[in-house]
C-alpha cells in the first residue's frame, strides 16, 4: 500500500486500558480533523487524504477502531462508546478542538463525536453514513446490494450467524487483489463506483480492510452489531455545522438513509448528489469535505 506523505503512528492507551493504534499525517500544528474510515477498516489514511491535508496544512488524525487491527477489542461497544476513545486520542495527542468526518460505518461515529464532545468538536460530516436501524419511516435494508442484505440478515440473527459470514469474507481478502475487487463486491457497485474502483483507491481498499482483520473479525462484527443497536445519542442534541453529503446513485449505503439523515439533524447542510455513489465520495469528495470544515473552524 502506497505510504501517506509524513505519516507518524501511535500506540494511545485508553482511561479504561485499551490500546489504540493511531495514524496521523499533515501540519503537526494546523488545525485538526478526526478522520473515520467505513466498515470493516484497518484505520489506515488513504494517501490522497493525507496529500490533501499535507496541502491545506491540517492535521489529519484516523486511528483503528477496536477489534481492527492492532487495536485492543472492546466487546459489547455502541456508536457512543467511539467519543471517549476519540477523546483519549486528542488528549494524547494534545488536541483541544477538532473538525471529524466519517464515510460509511464512520458516518455514525462522526455524528456520535458531533452530539457528545460539546465545543470540542468545531464540525462534523457524514459521507454515505448510515441511519439508525430504528429510524421512523425509514425501509433501512431497502436498496441495498446483495452482499449487504447478506450480512445484515446474518448481523440481525446475532453474532452466532455474523461471525462465520464475515470470516469468509475475510478469507477472500487475504487473496484478493485490487484489480479483483470488482468482481468481490460485483453486487454493491454502481456504474459510477465500479468506474472509481481502480489503480490507487482499490489498492487501499483491499490493503486497508487486510490490515483491519489481521487479526480476525472482532472489529467487524463489534461495528455491524453496533449499527442496529440503540446509538447511545440523540441526532436532535447535535448543536454544531454537519455537512450530511449522499450519492443517489450507492448501493452499499441507500439515499434513504442520507435524506433521512438530511431531515433529523438540525440545520444539516446537505448535499444528495446524483452523480455519486458510495466510493466516489471516498475518491473524490474529501477534499471539497476538509474545505468545508475548515471554513468553519473556530
Amino acid at each position: 500500500m502506497r505510504e501517506s506523505p509524513s505519516t507518524r503512528t501511535h500506540a494511545v492507551t485508553t482511561p479504561d486500558g485499551r490500546s489504540l493504534e493511531v495514524f496521523e499525517a499533515g501540519n503537526p500544528e494546523g488545525p485538526a480533523v478526526v478522520a473515520i474510515y467505513g466498515t470493516p477498516s484497518g484505520g489506515v489514511l488513504y494517501h490522497p487524504h493525507a496529500t490533501d491535508a499535507d496541502e491545506r496544512g491540517i492535521r489529519l488524525v484516523s486511528w483503528t477502531r477496536p477489534g481492527y487491527g492492532a487495536s485492543t477489542p472492546h466487546p459489547g461497544r455502541s456508536v457512543a462508546d467511539f467519543v471517549p476513545d476519540t477523546a483519549a486520542v486528542a488528549d494524547a495527542l494534545g488536541i483541544d478542538r477538532f473538525a471529524v468526518w466519517g464515510i460509511s460505518g464512520g458516518g455514525p461515529h462522526a455524528l456520535a463525536c458531533a452530539a457528545l464532545l460539546g465545543d470540542r468538536v468545531t464540525a462534523a460530516a457524514s459521507l454515505a453514513g448510515v441511519a439508525p436501524y430504528e429510524a421512523d419511516g425509514l425501509h433501512w435494508l431497502q436498496g441495498m446490494g446483495e452482499d449487504n442484505l447478506e450480512e445484515f440478515a446474518a448481523v440481525l440473527a446475532g453474532r452466532e450467524a455474523l461471525e462465520p459470514l464475515l470470516e469468509t469474507h475475510r478469507a477472500a481478502f487475504a487473496t484478493v487483489t485490487g484489480q479483483g475487487l470488482r468482481e468481490e463486491w460485483a453486487t454493491l457497485l454502481s456504474a459510477v463506483d465500479a468506474e472509481v474502483v481502480t489503480a490507487e483507491l482499490a489498492d487501499y481498499l483491499v490493503e486497508n480492510v487486510r490490515a483491519g482483520l489481521a487479526t480476525g473479525v472482532e472489529g467487524w462484527a463489534e461495528d455491524d452489531l453496533a449499527f442496529v443497536q440503540p446509538w447511545g445519542f440523540a441526532l436532535d442534541a447535535i448543536a454544531v455545522p454537519v455537512l450530511v453529503w449522499q450519492g443517489e446513485e450507492d448501493r452499499f449505503v441507500p439515499p434513504s438513509h442520507g435524506r433521512w439523515l438530511a431531515e433529523h439533524i438540525p440545520g444539516a447542510d446537505v448535499r444528495l448528489t446524483a452523480e455519486d455513489g458510495h466510493l466516489t465520495l471516498m475518491g473524490h469528495r474529501v477534499p471539497e469535505v476538509h474545505a468545508w470544515l475548515l471554513e468553519r473552524a473556530r
